[in-house]
Parts: structure tokens; sequence; C-alpha cells
């Protein structure tokens, strides 16, 4: 029965977002009445919870199954671009013995050990299946009460949240204990008007998100963190990959160099942290730099991204919202801890934002202090969300599923380990100049990096 699915829509609280998964709740409960069935619960996972750490769900499974442990069969979870057809889920989900435990999705898999996934099954791991949020994903309420029963037993340790698909199937796993993911052909991540989706009960808009015009280029300040070790093999990179993206641009180091040029903060080069460093660029971008500027992106010297990308997807956001946006991750999320913006694939700031910081008392506990989670740490102090895109990757194109990376278009990847930078740049970010004339979808030639 249609009434005991749970429907959590893994929303987010910035007004562009949460008003995608109102419609997205709507269409839901539309389709429900049109069936003429008692409407199900639809949830958004912003509204859920008191604490930071909602998005992570494992917090939120022992009320889960308090409130649905009983009259429910299975909790269905997706995202603000997941698509439903609620007939064909109730059909799919139907096939399983909801009495039992069920962990449901669309697998994907790695085919070279990550560091994202700290190299688990480092052996082989294409044999440990993990689930693609964008498809749907479902847990069966036995499955629900189990997890339950072991967080009430055994609470969460403070740790780090980096891949929460992937380290969500390792916790349900319990290392053999648990069950895997159970591959559901219905759960699609195609786009609704593709020719392959006669079959599927959920499928994904994956287009870039574009609300009207981009963004000016001159609305959009970027700051390259580097120093003076890298200036000879990095930034050249940048300057023959997307430095002419960028109308406004400036090199920090910790060394003036007139040929690149770079400006000298006058802060001591850390070999890790960076802290001092990103708050002087954020008060000269506030004070000196950009005074009138309302978008801030500040990247390191080996990130590469898609200014021409990143202008289309700020159309979404309002700049007059203190708006922090990347690749999110977290720390110490199952304890109280906050989220942070992941400092290689790019961190943006809204003026406001950057004001609203800097007029708090927060700032760096040593100049070494990882900037990224210091931010983090600042933010959620203040109480400003953190906007994620999945469109953001701390990574290379490399440590991320294919199946992941199919559905995307992405707007940053980061680091030059054992790749060809400036090819991954063509391959993967480069505006191709059918995207350049309409914005539309197209199909890149991305041999296996």
């Amino acid at each position: 029965e249609l009434k005991e699915i749970v429907f959590i829509i893994q929303s987010q609280s910035n007004s562009f977002h949460s008003k995608r998964a109102e419609d997205l709740k709507r269409d839901i409960l539309k389709q429900a009445a049109d069936l003429g069935k008692e409407l199900p619960t639809v949830l958004l996972i912003h509204e859920m919870d008191g604490h930071e750490g909602a998005w992570t769900i494992l917090p939120l499974m022992r009320d889960f199954s308090v409130t649905y442990g009983r009259n429910s069969s299975w909790i269905f979870f997706c995202e603000e671009d997941t698509r439903i057809q609620v007939v064909k889920l109730l059909e799919t989900l139907g096939r399983f013995d909801g009495s039992k435990e069920w962990f449901l999705g669309k697998a994907l898999y790695d085919e070279e050990s990550t560091i994202i996934h700290h190299y688990a099954f480092a052996e082989n791991p294409t044999v440990f299946k993990f689930p693609d949020f964008a498809a749907g994903w479902a847990l069966s309420i036995p499955l629900v009460n189990k997890l339950a029963k072991k967080l009430k037993s055994e609470p969460l340790k403070s740790d780090f949240t980096i891949d929460l698909k992937h380290e969500i199937a390792l916790y349900i796993w319990q290392k053999g204990e648990g069950p895997h993911l159970t591959p559901v052909p219905e759960f699609c991540t195609d786009d609704v008007n593709s020719y392959k989706v006669d079959h599927c009960a959920t499928t994904f808009s994956n287009f870039l998100p574009l609300c009207g015009e981009p963004v000016k280029k001159e609305d959009v300040f970027v700051a390259v963190k580097t120093c003076r070790k890298f200036h000879g093999d990095r930034i050249p990179v940048v300057k023959q990959t997307w430095e002419r993206e960028a109308a406004l641009i400036e090199y920090y180091s910790d060394y003036a160099d007139i040929s690149i040029p770079t400006i000298d903060l006058g802060v001591p080069n850390t070999d890790r942290g960076h802290c001092g460093k990103t708050f002087a660029i954020l008060e000269r971008f506030l004070n000196h730099s950009s005074p009138r500027t309302p978008w801030l992106v500040i990247v390191d010297d080996d990130t590469l991204i898609s200014i021409f990308r990143l202008r289309k997807l700020l159309s979404c956001y309002d700049p007059n919202e203190p708006v922090f946006l990347g690749e999110r991750y977290g720390y110490g999320l199952g304890t109280g801890g906050y989220s942070y913006i992941t400092g290689g694939g790019g961190m943006v700031f809204s003026r406001i934002a950057v004001q609203k910081l800097l007029a708090s008392k927060c700032r760096c506990y040593s100049m070494d202090a990882p900037d990224d989670m210091v931010l983090g740490m600042c933010f959620s102090g203040l109480g400003i969300p953190i906007t994620h895109s999945p469109l953001f990757h701390q990574a290379r194109p490399m440590d991320y599923p294919k199946g992941y990376l199919s559905h995307q278009i992405p707007v940053s990847f980061h680091k030059h380990w054992n790749i060809d930078p400036v090819k991954v740049y063509f391959t993967w970010l480069a505006p191709s100049t059918e995207e350049s004339l309409n914005g539309k979808k197209v199909g890149y030639n991305r041999e296996d990096l």
C-alpha cells in the first residue's frame, strides 16, 4: 500500500533547494491523490531535525523506527531532482517481501580503489556496491528497526563524512553481518525524456541548473591559493585551461612573482591547512580587490574548474542571502559536529556570507588549521547553512564511479596526481560549442581518464 511508504527527500534549507524539494513533495502527493490512494508521508530532511547532521541520515534512524516502525513497510529516500512514477515504484517495491531486511538502490561501485573511500576493498573494489542517491534508494522497516537498535547500543563515532552513499552502505553491510545493496533496475538516473526510461520507477533531471541568465563574468571574483614551489608546475595548467573564463582573478602566494602575477599576502606558507591565508583572502575580497562583486570563489592551484558552468549554476542562488556553496563533507556529525565545504573542489561565497563571517569573532585557531573545516565551524556557529552541490569534486574524475558522473555536468575536479590535468579539463570541463550556445546537455567524448 502506498501509505506504507515513507518518502524522505534529501533536501537542503537554501531557498533554491527547498523550493525544488517542495515541488517534488507536491508531485508525489498529487500522484497519490490521482490514484485515489491514502496519502503517504513525505518529509524534507532539512526540516526533520534540530542538529546539523540530519543529512547524514544514520542519526535519524531511531526516530524513523519509533515513528514508522509499526505501521510502515518502506522508507524511500531520494534527491530533490529525482522524479518518481508512484505507480511503478509501488509495483517495484511490491516484488520484495517487506517483512525481511532489504537495502535497495541503483548500484555504483569503484573501478579502482580511491582515496575518497579510504582505499576500501583495495584487492577488488568492484565487489562492494553502494547506492546512487539520485535514483532513489529504499530500506525495509525491519532493516530500519535493526539499524536503530544498533545505533542505540553503539552510538556513531565522531568521524568524517566524505562520501555518504558509500559510508551508509558500509554501515548497513556491517562487514557481512548485514545486507548488501540489492540492485533494482527500475531505479534509474537517465533523464525523464530519454528513450531508456520506459521501465523506470525513478528518473533524474540531470541538466545543469540554470535560472534565467548566467551570472555575469564580472560578478565572480576568483582567488587562487598557491605558493612559490608550485608557481612553475601548477600555475601554467591554470593558464592553459580555465583562467581565460575568469574576468576577475588573483593568485595569492607567499612570494610576489610579477610574471604570473602573484600577490604576497604577507602570510607565511604552511604545508597544510592554510587557514591564515584564506582569512587574508576573505578580508581582501571584502575591502580591497573587489568591493562590490557579489560572488567569491576560492580554489587551490590544482583545482580544475569551469567558471562558465559555475556562472550558470550561480544564477539559481540569491547573492543577497548568505550562501556558502561547494562539495559538502562533515566532521563529527554523529555527535554534534559540523558540515564544511571541502576546499579542493572550490568554495563559493556570497559577499553577504563573507561579511557575516568577518563580522563575527570566529577565526583560525592556528595559521595552519584546515581552512575549510574552520570555515565550516564558523558558519555552523553563525547558523548559516552549508549548501551542497555534487557538481564540485574534491578528487579526480577517476576517483568517482562512472555511473555517478554520467548524470552530472561537473563544475570542478581537483588534483593533478597521476593524470594529465590539461586533458582532464578539456574532456570534462571545457565548454563545448553546443553547450555555449544553448546550455543543453551534450555528449562528451570522455575517454577513460
